[in-house]
């Protein structure tokens, strides 16, 4: 689906600004944070608990895709990294020793900032959006009434 008709879909829904805007928040949130591979699942999950509407939701979460995933993953860690004072953010790798058992123990060491980094960047990303989508919204409505 393009972006066009993300927008589209999300100003055409029938319900509040700010409901719309906590949906697209909520979803960007999830699609950001480090569960990868549950995303969806969560966004439908979270929306269904909170009464939000479930495509705005997803598409929120969808924020984060095949094109966007290792941007949005590399600048997260490397902000978890420098909000954590790591110095060294990649770990000493001896490559010819490398092994699919032992890779996900040499990068261990970049779990906490990825953890982190993608928490603080959903976060803020979601507070953003919302705002984006609120104005958007109610700005859409008042040209319908």
């Amino acid at each position: 689906m393009k972006i066009k008709d993300s927008v589209k879909n999300i100003l055409s829904v029938k319900d509040s600004p700010h409901r719309l805007a906590i949906a697209f928040a909520l979803g960007v949130f999830i699609g950001v944070s480090p569960l990868l591979g549950i995303h969806t699942i969560l966004g439908i999950a979270f929306a269904w608990l909170f009464n939000l509407n479930r495509i705005v939701t997803i598409t929120g979460v969808y924020i984060t895709n095949p094109w966007t995933i290792v941007p949005i993953y590399t600048f997260s860690t490397y902000i978890g990294a420098k909000c954590l004072g790591i110095k060294q953010m990649l770990p000493e790798i001896d490559w010819a020793q490398i092994t699919f058992g032992n890779f996900g123990h040499e990068l261990k060491p970049l779990l906490l900032p990825f953890v982190f980094g993608t928490l603080l960047i959903g976060f803020i990303s979601a507070v953003i959006s919302y705002f984006i989508v609120y104005y958007a919204v109610k700005k859409a409505h008042s040209h319908v009434t």
